[in-house]
C-alpha cells in the first residue's frame, strides 16, 4: 500500500527510461498486482476486499486528475490498474 501511495501521489510521475512505450502502464499493472495479491493473503478472498482494491485503482486516477496540479488522471492507468488487480487476485489464490 505503501509503495502504491508514493507511486499514484509523487507530486510529479516518476520517470523511466526515455523511448520505452507503455512502461507506465505496465507499472500500473504490476503495483495493483502486488497490491491485490498481498490484499487477499493478509485479508482473505472476500469480494469487497477485492472491491476496494478495484475502487482504489479508479479513485487514485481521479485524484490524480482533481488534486494533484501536475499529475493528471488517465483512464487507460485506470485499466491497468484494474487489469492488474485481477491478474493479482487470481494469481494470489491460497
Amino acid at each position: 500500500m505503501l509503495l502504491s501511495l508514493v507511486v499514484l501521489f509523487a507530486p510529479t510521475a516518476p520517470a523511466g527510461p526515455a523511448g520505452v512505450v507503455g512502461l507506465d502502464k505496465v507499472v500500473h499493472a504490476a503495483l495493483f498486482v502486488a497490491l491485490a495479491a498481498t490484499s487477499r493473503w493478509q485479508f482473505g478472498g472476500r469480494l469487497r476486499v477485492f472491491l476496494l482494491v478495484a475502487g482504489y485503482a479508479v479513485l487514485s486516477e481521479l485524484l490524480q486528475q482533481l488534486v494533484l496540479p501536475h499529475r493528471s488522471g488517465d483512464p487507460y492507468d485506470a485499466v491497468a490498474d484494474l487489469c492488474g488487480a485481477t491478474v493479482g487476485w487470481l494469481l494470489a489464490v491460497n
